[in-house]
Protein backbone atom coordinates (compact mmCIF):
# COMPACT_ATOMS: atom_id res chain seq x y z
CA UNK A 1 0.00 0.00 0.00
CA UNK A 2 1.21 3.51 -0.88
CA UNK A 3 -0.04 6.16 1.55
CA UNK A 4 0.26 9.89 0.95
CA UNK A 5 0.30 12.51 3.69
CA UNK A 6 -0.14 16.26 3.82
CA UNK A 7 3.30 16.95 5.30
CA UNK A 8 3.22 20.72 5.72
CA UNK A 9 3.01 20.48 9.52
CA UNK A 10 5.67 17.76 9.64
CA UNK A 11 8.30 20.04 8.13
CA UNK A 12 7.11 23.47 9.26
CA UNK A 13 5.52 23.21 12.72
CA UNK A 14 7.33 22.57 16.01
CA UNK A 15 4.29 22.25 18.29
CA UNK A 16 0.97 20.36 18.49
CA UNK A 17 0.02 19.71 14.85
CA UNK A 18 3.61 19.09 13.86
CA UNK A 19 4.21 16.69 16.74
CA UNK A 20 0.99 14.82 15.96
CA UNK A 21 1.88 14.49 12.27
CA UNK A 22 5.48 13.41 12.81
CA UNK A 23 4.56 10.89 15.44
CA UNK A 24 1.80 9.30 13.36
CA UNK A 25 3.92 8.72 10.25
CA UNK A 26 6.92 7.61 12.31
CA UNK A 27 4.75 5.11 14.18
CA UNK A 28 3.13 3.71 11.04
CA UNK A 29 6.53 3.27 9.41
CA UNK A 30 7.80 1.45 12.49
CA UNK A 31 4.90 -0.99 12.80
CA UNK A 32 4.13 -1.43 9.09
CA UNK A 33 7.43 -1.00 7.21
CA UNK A 34 6.15 -3.01 4.26
CA UNK A 35 4.14 0.03 3.07
CA UNK A 36 5.44 3.21 1.43
CA UNK A 37 4.65 6.55 3.11
CA UNK A 38 5.01 9.59 0.86
CA UNK A 39 5.19 12.99 2.57
CA UNK A 40 3.97 15.87 0.38
CA UNK A 41 5.86 18.95 1.54
CA UNK A 42 4.98 22.25 -0.21
CA UNK A 43 8.34 23.97 0.39
CA UNK A 44 11.87 23.37 1.75
CA UNK A 45 11.78 22.12 5.36
CA UNK A 46 12.06 24.55 8.24
CA UNK A 47 11.79 21.89 10.97
CA UNK A 48 14.11 18.86 10.95
CA UNK A 49 12.60 16.49 13.50
CA UNK A 50 11.81 13.52 11.27
CA UNK A 51 14.45 11.26 9.74
CA UNK A 52 13.10 10.68 6.22
CA UNK A 53 14.42 7.23 5.36
CA UNK A 54 12.62 4.31 3.63
CA UNK A 55 9.78 3.49 3.93
CA UNK A 56 9.30 7.28 4.23
CA UNK A 57 9.75 9.45 1.14
CA UNK A 58 9.44 13.22 0.70
CA UNK A 59 7.90 14.98 -2.31
CA UNK A 60 8.01 18.69 -3.15
CA UNK A 61 6.48 20.70 -5.99
CA UNK A 62 8.47 20.99 -9.19
CA UNK A 63 8.68 23.50 -12.05
CA UNK A 64 6.56 26.60 -11.54
CA UNK A 65 4.55 24.97 -8.73
CA UNK A 66 7.48 25.57 -6.35
CA UNK A 67 6.67 29.29 -6.60
CA UNK A 68 3.05 28.67 -5.55
CA UNK A 69 3.35 26.13 -2.72
CA UNK A 70 -0.08 26.83 -1.21
CA UNK A 71 -1.78 26.38 -4.56
CA UNK A 72 0.16 23.16 -5.16
CA UNK A 73 -0.87 21.84 -1.75
CA UNK A 74 -4.55 22.59 -2.34
CA UNK A 75 -4.85 21.71 -6.07
CA UNK A 76 -1.69 20.83 -7.98
CA UNK A 77 -0.84 17.92 -5.70
CA UNK A 78 -3.58 15.77 -7.27
CA UNK A 79 -1.40 15.07 -10.31
CA UNK A 80 1.41 13.97 -8.01
CA UNK A 81 -0.89 11.60 -6.15
CA UNK A 82 -1.92 9.91 -9.40
CA UNK A 83 1.66 9.79 -10.69
CA UNK A 84 2.90 8.25 -7.44
CA UNK A 85 0.17 5.59 -7.46
CA UNK A 86 -1.19 6.64 -4.07
CA UNK A 87 -3.75 4.20 -2.64
CA UNK A 88 -4.86 6.52 0.17
CA UNK A 89 -4.29 10.16 1.13
CA UNK A 90 -4.37 11.44 4.72
CA UNK A 91 -4.98 15.11 5.53
CA UNK A 92 -3.36 15.42 8.94
CA UNK A 93 -4.63 18.86 9.96
CA UNK A 94 -8.21 19.46 8.86
CA UNK A 95 -7.50 20.03 5.16
CA UNK A 96 -7.71 18.06 1.91
CA UNK A 97 -6.81 18.99 -1.67
CA UNK A 98 -9.72 20.46 -3.59
CA UNK A 99 -11.29 17.82 -5.83
CA UNK A 100 -9.66 14.75 -4.29
CA UNK A 101 -13.06 13.02 -4.13
CA UNK A 102 -13.16 13.07 -7.95
CA UNK A 103 -9.81 11.31 -8.37
CA UNK A 104 -10.94 7.95 -7.03
CA UNK A 105 -8.25 8.13 -4.32
CA UNK A 106 -9.83 7.55 -0.89
CA UNK A 107 -8.96 10.11 1.77
CA UNK A 108 -8.84 10.40 5.55
CA UNK A 109 -9.30 13.71 7.34
CA UNK A 110 -7.99 14.27 10.87
CA UNK A 111 -9.88 16.98 12.78
CA UNK A 112 -8.09 18.26 15.87
CA UNK A 113 -10.58 20.84 17.11
CA UNK A 114 -13.18 23.43 16.08
CA UNK A 115 -12.08 26.07 18.56
CA UNK A 116 -12.35 28.77 15.89
CA UNK A 117 -16.12 28.16 15.91
CA UNK A 118 -16.63 27.70 19.64
CA UNK A 119 -14.40 30.62 20.67
CA UNK A 120 -14.32 32.96 17.66
CA UNK A 121 -12.92 35.91 19.66
CA UNK A 122 -9.53 34.16 19.75
CA UNK A 123 -9.24 34.36 15.95
CA UNK A 124 -9.24 37.10 13.36
CA UNK A 125 -12.26 37.28 11.00
CA UNK A 126 -10.00 36.31 8.08
CA UNK A 127 -8.64 33.24 9.87
CA UNK A 128 -12.13 32.14 10.91
CA UNK A 129 -13.33 32.38 7.32
CA UNK A 130 -10.37 30.45 5.93
CA UNK A 131 -10.59 27.69 8.56
CA UNK A 132 -14.35 27.40 8.07
CA UNK A 133 -14.18 27.09 4.30
CA UNK A 134 -11.32 24.59 4.38
CA UNK A 135 -12.89 22.35 6.99
CA UNK A 136 -16.40 22.33 5.55
CA UNK A 137 -15.06 21.52 2.10
CA UNK A 138 -12.79 18.79 3.45
CA UNK A 139 -15.63 17.18 5.42
CA UNK A 140 -17.63 16.86 2.21
CA UNK A 141 -14.74 15.34 0.27
CA UNK A 142 -13.31 12.97 2.92
CA UNK A 143 -13.90 9.24 2.65
CA UNK A 144 -13.43 9.00 6.42
CA UNK A 145 -13.29 11.57 9.23
CA UNK A 146 -11.23 10.99 12.38
CA UNK A 147 -11.44 13.13 15.51
CA UNK A 148 -8.56 13.10 18.00
CA UNK A 149 -10.92 12.87 20.98
CA UNK A 150 -14.54 12.21 21.92
CA UNK A 151 -14.79 15.91 22.80
CA UNK A 152 -13.69 16.95 19.31
CA UNK A 153 -16.16 14.52 17.75
CA UNK A 154 -18.99 15.97 19.86
CA UNK A 155 -17.95 19.52 18.93
CA UNK A 156 -17.78 18.62 15.26
CA UNK A 157 -21.25 17.08 15.30
CA UNK A 158 -22.65 20.06 17.22
CA UNK A 159 -21.12 22.73 15.01
CA UNK A 160 -21.52 21.11 11.56
CA UNK A 161 -24.40 18.66 11.90
CA UNK A 162 -22.26 15.90 10.41
CA UNK A 163 -23.63 12.37 10.87
CA UNK A 164 -21.91 10.97 14.00
CA UNK A 165 -21.54 7.65 12.22
CA UNK A 166 -19.14 9.32 9.77
CA UNK A 167 -16.74 10.32 12.56
CA UNK A 168 -14.59 7.91 14.50
CA UNK A 169 -12.20 8.68 17.34
CA UNK A 170 -8.55 7.67 17.17
CA UNK A 171 -6.48 9.21 19.92
CA UNK A 172 -3.02 10.64 19.48
CA UNK A 173 0.13 9.72 21.34
CA UNK A 174 3.45 11.46 21.93
CA UNK A 175 7.11 11.02 21.06
CA UNK A 176 8.74 7.86 22.46
CA UNK A 177 11.29 9.95 24.37
CA UNK A 178 8.60 10.81 26.95
CA UNK A 179 7.94 7.11 27.58
CA UNK A 180 11.52 6.07 28.32
CA UNK A 181 13.48 6.20 31.55
CA UNK A 182 16.30 8.73 31.46
CA UNK A 183 19.65 8.24 33.25
CA UNK A 184 19.95 10.13 36.54
CA UNK A 185 23.18 11.69 35.25
CA UNK A 186 21.29 13.18 32.30
CA UNK A 187 18.55 14.53 34.55
CA UNK A 188 21.22 16.21 36.67
CA UNK A 189 22.85 17.61 33.53
CA UNK A 190 19.57 19.21 32.48
CA UNK A 191 18.97 20.51 35.98
CA UNK A 192 22.36 22.24 35.98
CA UNK A 193 22.04 23.52 32.39
CA UNK A 194 18.85 25.40 33.21
CA UNK A 195 19.81 26.25 36.82
CA UNK A 196 16.80 24.47 38.29
CA UNK A 197 16.47 24.23 42.06
CA UNK A 198 16.88 20.86 43.75
CA UNK A 199 13.55 21.13 45.49
CA UNK A 200 10.38 20.13 43.64
CA UNK A 201 9.49 22.17 40.57
CA UNK A 202 6.17 22.98 38.90
CA UNK A 203 6.19 22.66 35.10
CA UNK A 204 4.07 24.39 32.44
CA UNK A 205 4.39 23.29 28.79
CA UNK A 206 2.58 25.09 25.99
CA UNK A 207 2.59 28.14 23.77
CA UNK A 208 2.14 31.28 25.85
CA UNK A 209 -1.19 32.48 24.48
CA UNK A 210 -4.44 33.55 26.17
CA UNK A 211 -6.25 30.25 25.56
CA UNK A 212 -3.50 28.36 27.39
CA UNK A 213 -4.13 30.58 30.43
CA UNK A 214 -0.62 30.78 31.92
CA UNK A 215 -1.48 34.03 33.70
CA UNK A 216 -3.74 32.22 36.16
CA UNK A 217 -0.87 29.93 37.08
CA UNK A 218 1.64 32.74 37.60
CA UNK A 219 -0.89 34.66 39.73
CA UNK A 220 -1.34 31.60 41.94
CA UNK A 221 2.43 31.19 42.20
CA UNK A 222 2.76 34.76 43.47
CA UNK A 223 1.10 33.60 46.71
CA UNK A 224 3.21 30.46 47.06
CA UNK A 225 6.90 29.75 47.77
CA UNK A 226 7.44 27.22 44.96
CA UNK A 227 9.59 27.36 41.82
CA UNK A 228 8.16 26.92 38.32
CA UNK A 229 9.38 26.52 34.75
CA UNK A 230 7.34 27.75 31.77
CA UNK A 231 8.34 26.02 28.52
CA UNK A 232 6.86 27.47 25.35
CA UNK A 233 7.23 29.94 22.53
CA UNK A 234 7.27 33.51 23.80
CA UNK A 235 4.48 35.77 22.55
CA UNK A 236 3.09 39.21 23.48
CA UNK A 237 0.83 37.45 25.99
CA UNK A 238 3.84 35.55 27.30
CA UNK A 239 5.67 38.83 27.87
CA UNK A 240 2.72 39.99 29.98
CA UNK A 241 2.96 36.81 32.05
CA UNK A 242 6.71 37.27 32.47
CA UNK A 243 6.29 40.94 33.38
CA UNK A 244 3.77 40.00 36.09
CA UNK A 245 6.20 37.43 37.51
CA UNK A 246 8.96 40.03 37.64
CA UNK A 247 6.71 42.74 39.10
CA UNK A 248 5.78 40.42 41.99
CA UNK A 249 9.39 39.51 42.76
CA UNK A 250 9.35 35.99 41.32
CA UNK A 251 12.14 36.38 38.76
CA UNK A 252 14.47 34.14 40.82
CA UNK A 253 12.05 31.22 41.03
CA UNK A 254 10.04 31.41 37.79
CA UNK A 255 11.88 30.60 34.56
CA UNK A 256 10.76 30.96 30.95
CA UNK A 257 12.43 28.59 28.49
CA UNK A 258 12.06 27.82 24.79
CA UNK A 259 13.93 25.92 22.10
CA UNK A 260 14.52 22.80 24.19
CA UNK A 261 15.13 19.44 22.57
CA UNK A 262 12.45 16.80 23.13
CA UNK A 263 14.83 14.85 25.35
CA UNK A 264 15.44 17.92 27.50
CA UNK A 265 11.70 18.46 27.77
CA UNK A 266 11.23 14.82 28.77
CA UNK A 267 13.84 15.37 31.48
CA UNK A 268 11.95 18.41 32.79
CA UNK A 269 8.78 16.36 33.14
CA UNK A 270 10.70 13.84 35.24
CA UNK A 271 12.33 16.55 37.34
CA UNK A 272 8.97 18.18 38.07
CA UNK A 273 6.78 17.16 40.98
CA UNK A 274 3.66 18.17 39.08
CA UNK A 275 2.84 19.72 35.71
CA UNK A 276 0.10 22.27 35.14
CA UNK A 277 -1.94 22.45 31.95
CA UNK A 278 -4.41 25.27 32.65
CA UNK A 279 -5.81 25.61 29.13
CA UNK A 280 -9.37 26.87 28.77
CA UNK A 281 -10.11 24.67 25.77
CA UNK A 282 -8.32 22.08 23.61
CA UNK A 283 -9.05 19.37 21.09
CA UNK A 284 -6.83 17.00 23.08
CA UNK A 285 -3.72 18.24 24.91
CA UNK A 286 -0.54 16.27 24.16
CA UNK A 287 1.42 17.79 27.12
CA UNK A 288 -1.01 15.98 29.43
CA UNK A 289 -0.04 12.54 28.21
CA UNK A 290 3.64 13.50 27.92
CA UNK A 291 3.50 14.26 31.63
CA UNK A 292 1.62 11.09 32.55
CA UNK A 293 4.05 8.89 30.61
CA UNK A 294 6.83 10.49 32.65
CA UNK A 295 4.97 9.58 35.85
CA UNK A 296 4.13 13.19 36.68
CA UNK A 297 0.52 14.05 37.68
CA UNK A 298 -1.18 16.97 35.94
CA UNK A 299 -3.23 19.85 37.33
CA UNK A 300 -5.73 20.71 34.61
CA UNK A 301 -9.23 21.78 33.63
CA UNK A 302 -12.17 19.68 34.88
CA UNK A 303 -14.20 20.61 31.79
CA UNK A 304 -13.94 19.64 28.16
CA UNK A 305 -11.44 17.10 26.88
CA UNK A 306 -9.06 17.24 29.83
CA UNK A 307 -10.59 14.42 31.89
CA UNK A 308 -10.56 12.30 28.74
CA UNK A 309 -6.82 12.87 28.36
CA UNK A 310 -5.66 12.83 32.00
CA UNK A 311 -8.10 10.36 33.54
CA UNK A 312 -7.23 9.41 37.13
CA UNK A 313 -3.79 10.99 36.74
CA UNK A 314 -5.31 14.46 36.82
CA UNK A 315 -5.90 16.99 39.59
CA UNK A 316 -8.87 18.99 38.40
CA UNK A 317 -9.86 22.64 38.57
CA UNK A 318 -13.57 23.47 38.47
CA UNK A 319 -12.69 27.03 37.34
CA UNK A 320 -9.38 27.03 35.53
CA UNK A 321 -9.28 30.85 35.48
CA UNK A 322 -9.50 31.22 39.29
CA UNK A 323 -6.05 31.88 40.84
CA UNK A 324 -7.35 31.03 44.33
CA UNK A 325 -8.43 27.53 43.28
CA UNK A 326 -5.17 27.09 41.38
CA UNK A 327 -3.26 28.08 44.52
CA UNK A 328 -5.21 25.54 46.57
CA UNK A 329 -4.52 22.70 44.12
CA UNK A 330 -0.84 23.58 43.84
CA UNK A 331 -0.43 23.67 47.60
CA UNK A 332 -2.09 20.26 47.89
CA UNK A 333 0.02 18.76 45.10
CA UNK A 334 3.26 20.04 46.58
CA UNK A 335 2.58 18.70 50.07
CA UNK A 336 0.68 15.43 49.50
CA UNK A 337 1.67 11.88 48.58
CA UNK A 338 1.30 11.73 44.79
CA UNK A 339 2.25 8.04 44.50
CA UNK A 340 -1.30 6.76 43.89
CA UNK A 341 -1.92 9.48 41.27
CA UNK A 342 1.29 8.57 39.47
CA UNK A 343 0.35 4.89 39.31
CA UNK A 344 -3.19 5.64 38.18
CA UNK A 345 -1.91 7.98 35.49
CA UNK A 346 0.57 5.42 34.18
CA UNK A 347 -2.20 2.81 33.89
CA UNK A 348 -4.55 5.26 32.17
CA UNK A 349 -2.04 6.49 29.62
CA UNK A 350 -1.55 3.00 28.19
CA UNK A 351 -4.64 3.59 26.06
CA UNK A 352 -2.47 5.98 24.04
CA UNK A 353 0.31 3.45 23.40
CA UNK A 354 1.70 3.40 19.87
CA UNK A 355 0.86 -0.22 19.04
CA UNK A 356 -2.82 0.27 19.89
CA UNK A 357 -3.18 3.44 17.85
CA UNK A 358 -1.16 2.13 14.89
CA UNK A 359 -3.45 -0.88 14.76
CA UNK A 360 -6.51 1.38 14.56
CA UNK A 361 -5.00 3.40 11.72
CA UNK A 362 -3.88 0.29 9.88
CA UNK A 363 -7.39 -1.18 9.96
CA UNK A 364 -8.89 2.07 8.67
CA UNK A 365 -6.32 2.48 5.89
CA UNK A 366 -6.80 -1.09 4.67
CA UNK A 367 -10.57 -0.75 4.67
CA UNK A 368 -10.55 2.50 2.68
CA UNK A 369 -7.92 1.33 0.21
CA UNK A 370 -9.64 -2.02 -0.29
CA UNK A 371 -6.52 -3.91 0.66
Amino acid sequence: MRIGYDAKRIFHNTTGLGNYSRHLVRTMARFYPEYTYILYNPKPPRVHRLDVQPPLEERRPRSWWKYAPSLWRSRGILKNLRRDGIDLYHGLSGELPLGISRTGIPSVLTVHDVIFWKFPHWYSPADRLIYTLKLKRALKEASAVVAVSKQTKADLVEMTGIDPERVQVIYQSCDPVFKKDLPPAYLEEVRRKYSLPREDVILYVGTLEPRKNAMTLVKALSRLPYSAVFVGRMTPYGRQVKKFAESTGMQDRVKFLSGLSLRELAALYRLARVSVYPSIYEGFGIPIIESLYAGTPVITNARGVFREAAGPGGIYLSDVTDPAEMEEKLRWAMTSDLGPLREAGLRHVRRFDDDRLAGRWHALYRKLAGK
